[in-house]
């Protein structure tokens, strides 16, 4: 119960604040719980996917390119393609999607919802020293690729203009930072004990890289808060 509980808490504080941001217009509570369950059936549709492409015999290759086929291949490209579809299939044409800032919070919902079901897999196999790190960069990690993905579709919903390249933003965005994200920690683990300068210089960019996705994750989510407002 307690490894459940270290997975599951970072979801619920980060849900509560993203839901607790939007002033103006609460989105209604059994639609919110769509989204989540959506973002679990896209984990478990990545599950599947990933399974499928696993018996495909990939050549040896160095630890730069294994990185960045691990990173994008098979973690970032299927897990924001999924997440986009059912965020997409749920809430495009639903009324409640009337304002900037609903994009951010179902997608972080969706992101969460995914985040949640992949974090109790990793904790109760991993142990708790897993959850806390996970809980400290995974979890948030997740919400923001999806407020990057909520605040493109948000934008493709509400401007008559270029609807089109927006929500081309809104996965490829997500999918970009998911895959730089992962792709610092695989080639960090891939060349350990290779150099220790290549090590420190990676630890450095990974969390130059988190600090600069957590200050874009929030500007976006006040610029859309400021664009709701500006709707009522």
């Amino acid at each position: 119960m307690l490894l459940i509980g270290v997975s599951v808490f970072p979801v619920i504080v980060i849900l509560v604040y993203i839901y607790f941001r939007d002033k103006y217009e609460k989105e209604p509570l059994t639609l919110l719980i769509k989204a989540f369950v959506a973002g679990v059936l896209s984990a478990l549709a990545t599950l599947l996917a990933l399974s499928l492409a696993a018996q495909v015999n990939l050549p040896e290759s160095s630890a730069f390119t294994a990185a960045l086929i691990k990173a994008f291949v098979g973690a970032a490209i299927p897990e924001e393609l999924f997440k986009f579809a059912f965020l997409y299939l749920l809430i495009w044409n639903n009324r409640n999607f009337n304002e900037y800032y609903d994009g951010i919070v179902y997608a972080v919902f969706v992101s969460l919802g995914f985040a949640c079901f992949e974090n109790i897999l990793y904790v109760t196999d991993q142990g708790l020293t897993v959850g806390i790190m996970r809980a400290l960069l995974a979890v948030p990690a997740h919400a923001l690729f999806g407020v990057v993905m909520g605040y493109y579709l948000s934008v493709a919903r509400f401007n008559d203009t270029n609807t089109a390249l927006n929500l081309g933003k809104s996965i490829s965005y997500a999918i970009l930072l998911h895959g730089i994200y992962d792709f610092l920690i695989f080639l960090y683990v891939g060349t350990i004990g290779i150099s220790d300068l290549l090590s420190v210089i990676l630890v450095i960019a990974f969390f130059a890289f988190v600090v600069g996705l957590w200050r874009a994750g929030l500007r976006k989510i006040s610029k859309h808060i400021k664009l709701s407002a500006a709707r009522e």
